[in-house]
C-alpha cells in the first residue's frame, strides 16, 4: 500500500528540468535572452503603416521580401530625425530587440533611424509617375470644371469600406436632392485595379446609354445623367492604396467622359490616381462636399435673389410714379389741350383745301394752253418732219453703186464672191466676175498690171 501510493506520488511530481511560468514572466525572459543574442541590432527594410501618434512616439512596420517586424520609436529618437519618413522609403533602423509584454508581441525598439534608399514599391511608382508624366496625362489644361449643380454623381468604392458610408452621409446631408449611382469594386487587393477599371467604364457606358435615349422618350427614361465621378477609399499604408497606382487604371481614368475627383487615403497620401483625375480630394468626405454645396447655402443665394428682385421692382414702381406724376402736371387739364388740338386741326384743314383748289386752277390753265398750241405745234413738227425726209432720201441716192457704175466704172469679184481692189492679189489665168452699169461678164487675167495709176 505504502508502495502505491510512493509510485503515485512520483507520477504527480514534475520532473526537475519543468518549469511553470506566470505569461508575464516568460515575455521578460524571453525579451532577456534576445536582448543577449541579438542586442543591439542594424536593419535595413521598407517603412510601411508608417503613423505618428500625438505623444510624438513613432509606429511602423519594418519590411523586406522575406518577413516582416513591428517598430517602435519614441518621442526622443523620433525628434533626432532629419527627414519625415513614408510608407515605401528603405531605411536603415538601429535598436534592440524586445517584447511588448501586454500583448507578447516581437518588436523593434528604434534608436536612430536614417535612409537607406528608397524601398521597390516607391521605386515602380516613381518610375510609372514619370512615364505617365511624359505621356501629358498630368497635364494641367486636361483638367476640367466641376459642375456647379451636378445632376447625378457617381460613387466608385467597396460597399464594405467606411469611405461609403462617410461620401453618401456627405451627400445625404447637403444636397439629398441629387442621385447617386454607386458602382461597387474592391479597392484592395490583387484583384482591384481591374474591378475599379471596371466599375468606372460601367458608369462611363451608363452615361452613354442615358445620352443615347431619343428627345422624345427622355422624360419617359429611367435615370440622370452622371455628371461627375468620384473615386474614394479611406486611408492605408502604400500597399494598401496600390490599387490606385495601376497604369490601366490611370488611363481609364484619363478616358471619362465627364470629371473625375480622387479622394484617396488622407491628406498626406498620394496616388498616381490623384495626378491624373480633375481635382484631388484630402479625403472621401472632403470629396463629396467638392461636389455638393449646400441646399441651405443655394436657399440663401435664393432668399438674397428674391430680395433684390422686390427692391428692384419697388424701385422701377417708383420711378415710373414720379414719372407719371411729372406728366399729369404737364398736361394739366385735357379739355384744353384738345380745344388747342382742334384749332390747329381746323387750319391744316383749310390750308389743304386751298392748296388742292391752287392746284386745279394751275392744272386747268396749263391745259387750256396745251390746247390752244398743240394744232400749231403738230403741223410744224409734221414740215419738219417731210423736210428732213427728203433730206435723207438725197443722201441716200448718192450713195447709190448704179450711179458709179453709170459713170463708166465696174464691180470686179473672184470666183468666191470676194471684192477686188487690188490688181496684185490676182493671178494669171484667174477667173474673175466684172458687172457693168448694164450687165456682168466673165474675164480671164492674162497678165497683172503694175501699181495704181492714180
Amino acid at each position: 500500500m505504502n508502495m502505491e501510493n510512493s509510485m503515485v506520488n512520483s507520477s504527480n511530481a514534475q520532473s526537475p528540468m519543468t518549469r511553470t511560468w506566470q505569461v508575464g514572466a516568460l515575455c521578460r525572459a524571453i525579451a532577456d535572452s534576445l536582448d543577449a543574442r541579438f542586442n543591439p541590432v542594424t536593419v535595413q527594410g521598407e517603412i510601411s503603416g508608417f503613423s505618428q501618434a500625438s505623444s510624438g512616439h513613432c509606429y511602423f512596420s519594418l519590411k523586406d521580401a522575406t518577413g516582416q517586424i513591428r517598430c517602435a520609436m519614441f518621442k526622443r529618437a523620433a525628434s533626432l530625425m532629419d527627414f519625415k519618413p513614408r510608407d515605401g522609403d528603405r531605411v536603415e533602423v538601429r535598436g534592440h530587440i524586445d517584447v511588448y509584454t501586454p500583448r507578447g508581441d516581437l518588436q523593434l525598439i528604434v534608436e536612430s533611424l536614417s535612409q537607406a534608399g528608397q524601398g521597390a514599391l516607391f521605386e515602380q511608382f516613381l518610375r510609372l509617375k514619370a512615364k505617365l508624366e511624359a505621356e501629358g496625362l498630368f497635364e494641367t489644361n486636361r483638367k476640367r470644371e466641376l459642375p456647379i449643380a451636378p445632376r447625378g454623381i457617381g460613387l466608385v468604392t467597396s460597399l464594405g469600406a467606411a469611405a461609403l458610408h462617410d461620401v453618401i452621409t456627405a451627400l445625404q446631408r447637403r444636397v439629398p436632392h441629387i442621385p447617386v449611382m454607386v458602382s461597387p469594386s474592391s479597392v484592395q487587393g490583387v484583384g482591384a485595379p481591374q474591378e475599379l477599371c471596371q466599375a468606372l467604364s460601367n458608369l462611363y457606358q451608363y452615361n452613354e446609354l442615358i445620352h443615347r435615349v431619343d428627345a422624345n422618350l427622355k422624360d419617359e427614361a429611367e435615370g440622370v445623367p452622371v455628371d461627375v465621378i468620384l473615386l474614394v477609399r479611406g486611408g492605408g499604408s502604400l500597399e494598401d492604396l496600390w490599387a490606385f497606382n495601376d497604369e490601366a487604371l490611370i488611363r481609364t481614368i484619363a478616358q471619362s467622359p465627364v470629371p473625375v475627383i480622387c479622394g484617396v487615403g488622407h491628406e498626406t497620401d498620394f496616388t498616381l490616381a490623384d495626378f491624373v483625375a480633375d481635382l484631388r480630394a484630402p479625403t472621401p468626405t472632403a470629396a463629396a462636399e467638392l461636389v455638393s454645396q449646400s441646399r441651405d447655402g443655394w436657399l440663401a443665394v435664393a432668399d438674397d435673389l428674391q430680395e433684390r428682385l422686390h427692391a428692384a421692382v419697388m424701385r422701377q414702381v417708383d420711378t415710373n410714379n414720379q414719372h407719371l406724376d411729372r406728366t399729369s402736371q404737364r398736361l394739366g387739364r385735357p379739355a384744353q389741350g384738345i380745344g388747342r388740338q382742334q384749332q390747329v386741326l381746323q387750319s391744316q384743314m383749310q390750308r389743304m383745301r386751298y392748296a388742292i383748289k391752287t392746284h386745279m386752277n394751275q392744272l386747268q390753265q396749263n391745259l387750256n394752253v396745251q390746247q390752244t398750241d398743240f394744232p400749231i405745234a403738230f403741223h410744224k413738227l409734221m414740215a419738219d418732219s417731210k423736210r428732213h425726209l427728203s433730206q435723207h432720201e438725197q443722201s441716200l441716192s448718192l450713195l447709190d453703186p448704179q450711179l458709179v457704175l453709170q459713170r463708166g466704172y465696174a464691180w470686179v469679184v473672184d470666183a468666191s464672191g470676194v471684192t477686188l481692189t487690188d490688181a496684185k492679189k490676182t493671178r494669171t489665168g484667174q477667173g474673175l466676175q466684172v458687172t457693168l452699169a448694164k450687165g456682168q461678164i466673165d474675164v480671164v487675167v492674162a497678165s497683172q498690171a503694175g501699181d495704181a495709176l492714180f
